[in-house]
């Protein structure tokens, strides 16, 4: 995410490397770097140029402390104008109305009907809402096989009517059958439409002020950059929506749509998709995505994460066994499982501080555990239970059977004892109580 607009930021703060102060001439050279970097990134010219000269007025007006550098304080100011620029604070959807109704916008191919699946899906599970999807595209072919699709893969009602080709009768039709069967949130999914297009653009200003929706959402591609920050635009000043939903970030993304819509529309954005999966959908923190341009990463995103895929109870189990040394290849595969869950390999490992840098250059696709998975699921329930009885005529069948070669197999099984001994050290008290006492006797008297 935003590997190239890292690297030239990255550049511009070598400018300040090695120097003692911060002073009027390097910071204007580092900030010419800066918004060369922004602008390459397609971010708005005239957004780039307010910023960078913010960024220069904050840096010249601060003394250097003896214990930072001055690229460190550039970075800190740089990481609180990113997140002021971006909005400054997450701005959560306003659900509380009983039945709140949500109205999807934006253009053909930028992903509404997707973006409508997962909604539903983020608003069923983190919000306990029961969502309804009214299928209000009219026009592209299949729109309404789709969205009866997304709604069969995340649990979630849809109202369709193939009759209409009204999608004002069939947005007021849509409420009435939630309110009436319960739903406590509709989504609108409307057509994709052209901004030159003023029928179409009547058309959904028709079918809000019909609805009087308390949200209408702006769906819009992130790849398309600087096109995108326009036609946010547009559509803003017929339909006054309340947020921005960027989709495809996880793509070859420049950025210049995250950095600068907020700045043309004074819009939020509200959410950010990550993958095709239906999961694949974040919340918009501004203060996260800060860091993580500046390469900083995203811990408390990458933590939260790991709490909705990890079930507490399963947790407690797992931690019994590790510490009667029983963990095996099942709870193994099951943690794979819950890992793979979380998204995207390589862009929850960009999520910790210093590791995306690394591996930037590093190619790892949603298989990078096909193998690991493959071995463990060649084996027999009974050396899967008991990870010791695998001899070597064993790990020969497994091999086979799982189409791997004999090293892969000594491999995973090497790491899976190591993982485990070391596992079983941390779990002991005594071993931690050992571990306090020797870190008290060193210089210091250990953690405080």
């Amino acid at each position: 995410m935003f590997d190239n607009l890292q690297d030239k930021l990255e550049g511009a703060f070598k400018v300040l490397k090695g120097q003692g102060s911060i002073s009027e001439i390097n910071v204007a050279e580092t900030m010419k770097e800066i918004r060369k970097a922004l602008l390459d990134a397609d971010v708005n010219y005239k957004t780039a140029k307010t910023f960078t000269e913010d960024v220069k007025q904050k840096a010249l007006g601060q003394n250097v402390l003896t214990a930072i550098s001055p690229g460190q304080l550039l970075t800190k100011i740089m990481n609180d104008e990113l997140t002021a620029l971006m909005g400054g604070s997450v701005e959560e959807l306003n659900i509380k109305q009983n039945p709140t109704v949500i109205l999807i916008a934006g253009l053909n191919g930028a992903g509404k009907t997707t973006f409508t699946g997962k909604l539903a899906l983020h608003l069923k599970s983190q919000k306990g809402k029961k969502p309804l999807l009214v299928a209000g595209d009219v026009y592209r072919p299949a729109a309404i096989d789709q969205l009866e699709v997304l709604a069969g893969q995340v649990g979630a009602e849809v109202y369709t009517n193939r009759e209409s080709t009204d999608p004002v009768a069939i947005a007021m039709e849509g409420i009435a059958h939630g309110k009436k069967n319960g739903n406590n949130v509709i989504i609108i999914d409307t057509a994709g439409r052209l901004t030159l297009d003023d029928a179409l653009m009547d058309e959904i200003a028709e079918v809000k002020k019909a609805t009087q929706p308390q949200e209408i959402l702006f769906v819009v591609d992130a790849m398309t950059g600087q096109d995108a920050v326009n036609t946010a635009k547009v559509f803003n000043d017929r339909l006054d929506f309340t947020g921005v939903v960027l989709t495809k970030l996880d793509g070859d993304t420049r950025g210049g749509a995250a950095l600068s819509i907020k700045s043309v529309v004074n819009k939020p954005i509200k959410f950010i998709g990550t993958g095709e999966k239906m999961d694949a959908l974040d919340v918009f923190y501004p203060d996260r995505m800060a860091s993580r341009i500046l390469g900083m990463g995203d811990v408390i995103s990458l933590v939260e994460r790991a709490q909705q895929q990890f079930d507490e109870k399963e947790a407690a189990i797992l931690q019994k066994k590790i510490r009667k040394n029983k963990f095996d290849f099942n709870d193994f595969l099951s943690q794979i499982q819950q890992i793979k869950k979380m998204g995207n390999i390589k862009d929850l490992m960009g999520m910790i501080p210093g590791v995306g840098k690394m591996m930037k250059n590093v190619d790892i696709d949603d298989n990078a555990f096909k193998g690991i998975e493959s071995i463990i699921q060649s084996m027999t329930p009974h050396e899967r239970e008991n990870p010791d009885s695998i001899n070597q005529s064993r790990r020969t069948r497994i091999s086979k059977g799982s189409g791997t070669d004999m090293t892969e197999v000594n491999k995973l099984i090497k790491q899976f004892e190591d993982m485990r001994k070391m596992m079983k050290q941390f779990s002991d008290p005594s071993a931690m109580a050992k571990m306090q006492k020797m870190m008290k006797g060193m210089p210091g008297g250990g953690m405080r």
